[in-house]
């Protein structure tokens, strides 16, 4: 796109001269959020037309209608079109307003369906955002609670500034009720710091430039197991199936059991178990299973530390379910190079590179991990360990960490041929570097 187009993009974080802008057309529901934040934060008015024209129910869900809605209370002066038959959306949007916000989510589709994108625009509100979102808060489709709470809130505040205000709410996300599907009942509050329109804070009101190319070596896991309206024993027997995996392979495991009673344990009942894996330079890599009807703690639990190991072998020093995020939000940061180093690109990342540079012009390079570099994992071919060699100047504490693992790392385990064929698919997959020039987005929020 053209240079005019870009700093056009560029002087706020959203809102604005909305209607003097070139409006943003797409076709189809894929990418549906995504694209409807890129054009807030741009500030163009978008129009996306054949929302599943050849379906047989076409139009808009109503998961995608609680979407624009909550869109809407976000926002002030946020106009949206939706054509008769639902198939085609005109969305003119309005200042981040931000403020107290509640929504209920319905039961279609998980409060993270909702959050995980919502968070983008937080930084960068008039006022502190305090929204409270009600439904399901662990799903299969979308990512859960847990995850946002523990991942997806540390990605976002990879690029905010070390400190904007010291009477700013501190970035969180807290779990007042969970709830199972499908009745849901389930409730959390987030609230996030706001980025200054001018002055205070090192980054001059805008985001920080990330440079995350250490992937370091896997140093702990956590996790939670969640059970809701459930015996407690239901936590305590995912606990254990998922010991079973993952303490063959890292002696720092810590599973915790979260359960709920009452009226915080939501309407129907369910369990979940969620692990994030952490590296010693920060790099965060998380799954999530979900109960169905019928199924058996041990199974959910054998499943989900199977799909984290498959999730550590694909590398990189972001997981698959966060790249859209970062790579939305290195394109929102200063007008500076960011650089990150990513595994195997998902087309939901491909996608948004091509969003982005639709609604942003900011177009991203992409160059392969050179295989030697000194941040190369290692992986046996029965192993899936996600160990790689870190920089040298690292501190003491981190050297001992490592020469802790150097044994362990040279133990073969018999493995399951389903992790074998879930490693050897994710093996094959280069890093990559993928950088690019930021717009310098600004918040709304006047500082002195």
């Amino acid at each position: 796109m053209s240079a005019g187009t870009k700093n056009s993009s560029s002087s706020g974080g959203g809102g604005g001269g909305g209607t003097a802008a070139r409006a943003l057309r797409f076709t189809g529901h894929v990418a549906f959020r995504q694209r409807l934040i890129l054009a807030v934060l741009a500030g163009k008015p978008i129009r996306i037309d054949r929302i599943r024209s050849d379906d047989e129910q076409p139009g808009l869900r109503d998961f995608e209608a609680g979407f624009l809605r909550l869109l809407e209370k976000c926002t002030n002066g946020t106009h949206v079109e939706i054509g008769y038959t639902g198939t085609s959306l005109l969305l003119r949007p309005g200042i981040i307003s931000g403020g107290k916000i509640t929504h209920d989510c319905g039961t279609a589709r998980p409060v993270g369906y909702y959050l995980e994108w919502i968070a983008l625009l937080a930084p960068f509100a008039k006022k502190e955002f305090s929204l409270t979102l009600k439904g399901i808060t662990n799903g299969e489709t979308d990512l859960g609670v847990d995850i946002l709470r523990t991942v997806t809130l540390p990605h976002l505040s990879l690029f905010l500034p070390p400190s904007t205000s010291a009477l700013a709410s501190a970035l969180e996300l807290r779990v007042l009720k969970r709830g199972a599907a499908p009745l849901g009942g389930g409730e959390v509050f987030f609230q996030c710091p706001l980025l200054p329109s001018s002055g205070g804070g090192e980054a001059g009101g805008m985001l920080r430039t990330i440079n995350f190319v250490e992937p370091g070596r896997i140093r702990r896991i956590r996790g939670i197991a969640t059970a809701m309206r459930v015996s407690p024993q239901m936590a305590n027997r995912m606990i254990d199936a998922a010991r079973g995996v993952l303490n063959r392979y890292i002696p720092d495991l810590f599973l915790f059991s979260d359960v709920y009673k009452g009226d915080d344990s939501g309407k129907s009942p369910g369990f979940a178990l969620s692990l994030v894996s952490t590296s010693t330079t920060g790099a965060l890599h998380c799954v999530e299973g979900v109960s169905q009807p019928g199924s058996v703690p041990e199974d959910v639990a054998l499943k989900t530390a199977r799909s984290l190991l498959s999730e550590i072998a694909t590398r990189g020093c972001i997981d698959r379910a966060h790249q859209s995020h970062v790579l939305a939000l290195m394109a929102l940061g200063p007008q500076d190079v960011g650089k990150v180093r990513l595994g195997t690109l998902t087309p939901q990342s491909v996608q948004m590179m091509r969003d982005i540079k639709e609604a942003l012009g900011v177009t991203f390079k992409i160059a392969e991990a050179p295989s030697n570099s000194g941040t190369t994992t290692q992986l046996r071919s029965k192993l899936p360990k996600s160990t790689v060699t870190r920089n040298r100047d690292e501190d003491d504490d981190e050297h001992e960490d490592e020469e802790e693992f150097q044994g362990f790392d040279d133990v073969e385990v018999e493995q399951d041929s389903e992790e074998d064929e879930e490693v050897a698919a994710v093996q094959r997959s280069p890093e990559l570097f993928v950088s690019c020039l930021g717009i310098g987005a600004r918040g709304y929020r006047k500082v002195g």
